[in-house]
């Protein structure tokens, strides 16, 4: 689990992925935390199923690299969002993350310090050298979260740009 002054923010097992992904509220319920609205996308849904649940449940896997970290607001007690690494580190050193924030936490600052705060616990993780990200191009608010994290443009395609931030 990481802390920042804000978030508390806590790596998800398998079970609590399971209930992440009824979107029921019995993880809130579990981590007791005010019940939330959330809506698990396609996109996410085809992660889940493809990559993250197999990934975690796989005993030879680190499933800190596979998982969501779920930031929780410590004064609304909620869940604000998550930064999920897609995996192991590559033979270069590289880990990728994504993330999203909730409808209602937008604009607040707190996926910068998620990212921040997975920055920190990834600079101390053997193995890992750098994090790349990707955001589409007319997503201003990731552009913004990863710029303040100090992350440098490495390229972009038609519609989105890519990120990289070297530890060394």
């Amino acid at each position: 689990m990481l802390e920042t002054e804000r978030l508390i923010i806590k790596p998800l097992n398998y079970n609590q992925l399971l209930k992440y992904l009824k979107a029921d509220n019995s993880l809130e319920e579990e981590l007791n935390l005010k019940m939330s609205m959330r809506k698990i996308s396609p996109e996410l849904l085809e992660a889940f199923e493809q990559t993250i649940l197999p990934n975690v449940a796989d005993p030879s896997k680190n499933y800190l690299f596979c998982t969501l970290w779920t930031g929780i607001s410590k004064n609304d007690r909620a869940m604000v969002g998550e930064v999920c690494i897609t995996g192991e580190p590559d033979a270069e050193g590289n880990i990728e993350i994504g993330y999203g924030t909730h409808e209602e936490f937008r604009g607040r600052g707190y996926m910068t310090e998620m990212v921040g705060a997975i920055i920190a616990w990834a600079r101390n993780q053997s193995g890992v050298s750098a994090i790349i990200a990707s955001c589409d191009k007319d997503n201003r608010a990731s552009i913004s979260i990863l710029a303040k994290n100090n992350f440098v443009r490495t390229g972009k395609t038609d519609t989105q740009y890519n990120w990289k931030l070297k530890f060394f």
